[in-house]
């Protein structure tokens, strides 16, 4: 067999996804001819399949070196270093790709993602049409151009983008799911629950995926049957949607909730006759599960009907009390919880949270205290608050949401930005100011200073992409007149 026949069959068998047969015969062209740039790019793309970047990135460049006309060694490259998220390493790769062969259609893709997570919105827009136009049958590309208007505040033509998509392939469940996010940010509940749903088809919430041996709930009655209440994200979503519970319990069933640790024992002080579980440990037996962000479609929620009952969470009475009695005589009339940045892991994690100094303008506002709720790296910052801000650090005391909860009973309002914070406080009917980016979770909706979920909240939006200053602005000026009017008042516990 020459160098030629291995390189085929090497290609062969990666096409198939048998990676290690392909890598041995990619190695078997480079020990005939150490500088076969085919052989070196694909054992590359191999390295970066199976998470070895660096190698990836070392072999196309040699490979690159050996043949510098080589567009789809540029874009595997900047696949390879978009990877190890050096965007713009990656970014010039895949121009230079685009240089070599201006109707790559993938290159202009992956240029378009590059410049996506590099925070170059409008550029990322430019590419995705570059890459529609050279290929229109291109749902990746239209799905993520959707997200990039929606981004920029552009919504109709984002659900354009998204419906175009479905279009062409009615089964891609990640344009599906995104145009569920557009519709329910737009209000529209009906249809967007329903595409939300195709959630569990997409990559990223098949590991989350619960493959129960018992069906999912219907919404039917369940005439005594048990069914288990299961969280599937985030510490807010699961506070933000237990208040389904009592509707649930009125179709006539036994309940079981599941949910992550942190949460469990807050949740038991709502649901006291139903056993609470925390992930991980045994469950009872049920006859049908439902994750919690599945009730509002069964329960055709809508702008009219979204179920109250708040306060729904509460906390210990005494663990307040503790609380109540350390913060007593303290010379402010307000207390004030803040919170300043969410979980890393978020994808819109970059627009939503900001740092502790961000909110230095707050520190102006005399006659208010303070109270850190941040958790996480962030809390860090706390030790060194901006100059001014008279600000207690009590993170480390805050061990579950249980704890968190008696602390934020004590306080007069708390000041957050979108994380799972406000939540806890806006189902416990305490003043919430919420900081929004520009482009919001969709449960926020738009063009609004108040939340449907919860009546005691009020929602400080950016006007502009990644432009803070005005909405701390509006807050200082806000807390002011709030201090002011309680100048002369005990603070409220």
């Amino acid at each position: 067999m020459n160098h030629h026949q291995a390189l085929q069959l090497a290609l062969q068998h990666h096409q198939s996804g048998r990676l290690m047969e392909a890598e041995a015969m990619y190695r078997q062209v480079l020990a005939a001819k150490p500088r076969h740039p085919d052989a070196l790019h694909m054992l590359g793309v191999i390295a970066d399949q199976v998470g070895e970047s660096d190698v990836a990135v070392k072999l196309i460049r040699q490979a690159i070196a050996y043949r510098p006309r080589f567009p789809e060694a540029q874009s595997n490259l900047g696949i390879a270093l978009h990877g190890r998220r050096q965007w713009d390493e990656a970014i010039a790769a895949y121009r230079q790709a685009i240089a070599l062969k201006p109707d790559y259609g993938e290159a202009h893709y992956n240029l378009a993602l590059a410049l996506y997570a590099n925070g170059q919105l409008d550029e990322a827009i430019v590419a995705y049409r570059q890459a529609t136009a050279i290929r229109p049958d291109y749902p990746e590309a239209l799905s993520s151009l959707g997200n990039a208007l929606t981004d920029k505040g552009q919504l109709d033509a984002a659900i354009a983008a998204f419906r175009q998509c479905i279009a062409l392939t009615p089964d891609y469940a990640v344009g599906r799911h995104n145009l569920g996010i557009a519709l329910l940010l737009q209000g529209h509940f009906a249809e967007g629950w329903a595409e939300y749903e195709w959630r569990w088809r997409t990559k990223d919430f098949l590991s989350s995926c619960r493959n129960f041996a018992r069906p999912q709930w219907d919404g039917s009655p369940l005439e005594g049957r048990t069914i288990l209440l299961h969280d599937e994200q985030g510490f807010g979503d699961t506070l933000q949607f237990i208040r389904y519970l009592p509707l649930v319990s009125q179709r006539g069933g036994k309940i079981i909730v599941e949910c992550q640790p942190a949460i469990q024992r807050l949740l038991q002080s709502m649901a006291p006759s139903h056993p609470v579980v925390a992930r991980g440990q045994p469950l009872p037996p049920f006859d049908v599960h439902c994750p919690l962000l599945s009730l509002p479609r069964l329960f055709a929620t809508d702008l009219t009907n979204i179920p109250q009952g708040v306060p729904y969470l509460h906390p210990d009475a005494t663990e307040v009390q503790v609380w109540r009695d350390r913060l007593t005589g303290q010379s402010s009339p307000l207390r004030v919880g803040l919170a300043w940045a969410g979980s890393h892991t978020h994808r819109n994690d970059r627009n939503r949270s900001v740092k502790l100094a961000s909110l230095a303008p707050l520190a102006q506002v005399s006659g208010v205290r303070f109270i850190s709720l941040q958790k996480g790296n962030a809390a860090e910052e706390a030790q060194s608050p901006p100059a001014g801000m008279d600000l207690i650090n009590v993170a480390d005391e805050l061990k579950d949401f249980a704890d968190t909860a008696a602390l934020v009973a004590t306080l007069d309002l708390v000041i957050a930005v979108d994380t799972s914070v406000v939540h806890l406080a806006g189902a416990m009917g305490k003043p919430v100011w919420v900081l929004l980016p520009f482009a919001p979770d969709w449960r926020w909706l738009l063009h609004r200073e108040d939340s449907p979920w919860y009546p005691t909240m009020r929602l400080f939006r950016q006007q502009r992409i990644a432009d803070w200053e005005p909405v701390t602005a509006k807050l200082r000026e806000d807390l002011q007149a709030l201090a002011e009017s309680r100048d002369a008042r005990p603070s409220q516990t």
